[in-house]
């Protein structure tokens, strides 16, 4: 279900913008993370899109080589005590997982919508019932 003046990237970007995948005006969440069930500018059905499991495993791949990088030159260098990493990397960890996952889940479902995915595990392949 490719839009007419839609590119993939296009798509990508809007979702990253918590946009519409479609038309980039609306929001694409009413929630957190629960997306619309249909935009109500352009008519896409957002709400049978199942980003499932890839835009959090993007969040900890992406956080994770934000992250390790800082606390390994941190731990180098200036070797302070357990309780400075806890009170440093735990919020810095979890900001950034609040920051990336609702736009990632936004990238993954303007990807979806514009190549014509729902997230069903059967899609593409006949019922052979």
């Amino acid at each position: 279900m490719q839009t007419s003046s839609t590119t993939t990237m296009g798509a990508i970007l809007r979702g990253w913008r918590k946009r519409c995948p479609g038309c980039g005006d609306a929001p694409l969440y009413r929630k957190f993370l629960k997306q619309v069930e249909a935009c109500p500018n352009c008519g896409a059905a957002l709400g049978e899109i199942r980003a499932d499991d890839f835009p959090p495993y993007l969040t900890i791949v992406i956080v994770g080589h934000i992250i390790v990088p800082l606390i390994v030159l941190t731990e180098k260098y200036f070797a302070p005590p357990t309780w400075v990493h806890m009170v440093t990397w735990l919020p810095m960890i979890v900001g950034l997982m609040l920051l990336f996952l609702p736009r990632l889940k936004g990238c993954a479902i303007g990807m979806m919508l514009n190549l014509g995915l729902t997230g069903d595990e059967h899609q593409g392949f006949a019922d052979d019932d």
